[in-house]
Order: structure tokens, then sequence, then C-alpha cells
């Protein structure tokens, strides 16, 4: 994981203007987190800091990014030191976070857990620094994500599968700006079903998982880019998960 992310901090950043997200994927992640006033939040692979400078803004008392790339760690303390939310990050899940928060929050996470074994070490990761009733909204790749590679380039991205269409299979993730598609970059995940993903949540101490439609909430200018967006709608590439530590 750590090779395939240090440098794409740039690019995530970018990302986050691009139409699916801006006017989809993040209103919803934001929806289902709920009012964050007060509340202790987890950036459970936090990558550039994006959504965990959100978070502050939503309102959230505590806010920990925790990632293993030091690249995307790099750029966000960065943008802390630059401008002081009150935001830690690290790279390390230290005994002393367990139990200490009302959320965790871990975007495009799963879908790099190349193994069963470590999709279920990753779900218990992430549940141990939750209080007891401590939520958990994450995001995989959406096991019925459309399987034709061209489908999703007006997005941004292609999603190619490698090899059999299998539980756990392999996917070539190619990112780029549509309005520069010769800047391309390029990263490998993994696609679960969603029993594997309900019984890895089950085993580590999760209720079953709330599979959380994307278009639920739409962002006030998502209107202008229906045409563009209905077809990322109608076969998104990434679920929403929202979890409750049991």
């Amino acid at each position: 994981m750590q090779s395939q992310f240090d440098e794409l901090a740039d690019l995530y950043e970018d990302m986050a203007a691009w139409p699916f997200r801006r006017h989809l994927e993040i209103p919803n992640v934001l929806a289902t987190l709920g009012d964050l006033t007060g509340r202790d939040v987890l950036d459970f692979g936090c990558g550039n800091g994006m959504y965990s400078r959100w978070l502050k803004e939503q309102g959230a008392g505590r806010v920990v990014g925790y990632d293993v790339s030091d690249g995307m760690l790099g750029y966000a303390r960065t943008w802390e030191q630059n401008s002081p939310r009150g935001i830690t990050f690290t790279s390390e899940l230290t005994p002393d976070l367990e139990g200490q928060f009302d959320l965790v929050l871990a975007v495009y996470v799963l879908p790099y857990a190349t193994t069963r074994e470590e999709l279920h070490d990753m779900c218990a990761q992430m549940a141990r620094p939750l209080r007891p009733g401590g939520r958990l909204v994450t995001l995989p790749i959406h096991p019925d994500y459309e399987r034709d590679p061209s489908y999703y380039e007006r997005f941004g991205f292609r999603l190619t599968p490698i090899g059999p269409d299998v539980d756990g299979g392999q996917v070539q993730l190619d990112l780029f700006d549509p309005a520069a598609p010769e800047n391309e970059d390029t990263v490998t995940a993994y696609v679960w079903t969603r029993q594997s993903i309900d019984d890895a949540m089950h085993i580590s101490g999760f209720q079953l998982a709330q599979w959380v439609d994307h278009a639920q909430v739409r962002s006030p200018e998502a209107d202008a880019a229906a045409s563009l967006l209905r077809g990322y709608w109608e076969k998104p590439h990434a679920a929403i998960l929202n979890c409750r530590k049991g």
C-alpha cells in the first residue's frame, strides 16, 4: 500500500473537485456520518488529510488521521502546519487510541485488503479504536460495479478486472483528470462480495452493515450535472457502509 500512494497526494486533492465526488460521494459520506458536533473521529487511511479537514469543519472534536503512506502523511502534516485545525496525524495505531473514538471513517481502505485474512484484520483494526456503540463508515469497491473498463472514464478513472471475476478479485484502478487524461496514475485494488464484507464486519464485532445508496443525498449543484452523474449513481464504483460496534 505505501508504495502505491506516496506520490498521489496532489492528485487526491484535485479529485475532490471531480463531479462524482463533489456532488455524490462527499455529500453522502457526510450525511451518513451525521451530526459531528463534539464527536471524536479517527480518519482511518486518511491519505492527504482531505476528509480529516472536512470533519473538523463539520464540528468534530478530536480528529486523528491515520495512514501508512509517508507521502500522504507528509502532505497532510504540511497542510495542518500551514493552516492549523488541531488535527493529529499518525502512522501507528497505538494502544492508547483503543476505545477512544465515537466514529471511524475509512474511505477507500477495504479495497486494499489482498486476502480474506487481511480483510478481517483490517476490519478488526477499525473496530478497536471505537467506543462501545461507536460507528464505522467505510467505502469498499461496490460488489456490483460496472465491469466494462470504459464505463467510468467520463468520471476520471477506469476500473479494469485483472484475471477471474471472483471474490477478492484484483482490479486495476487508473486515475486521471478528465481535463488532462494524459496525466494518469495506477493502483491495484481488490473487490470483495457483500457477504465477505458483512462476515468480516460481524467477526470484528460490528452489527450487520447498512449499505447506503449513493443517490440519497446530492449537492445543491448536482442537478446541473445530472446527465453526467446519472450513470454514476446507477452504477457506483464504491459502496458506503454504515456499521455499529456491538
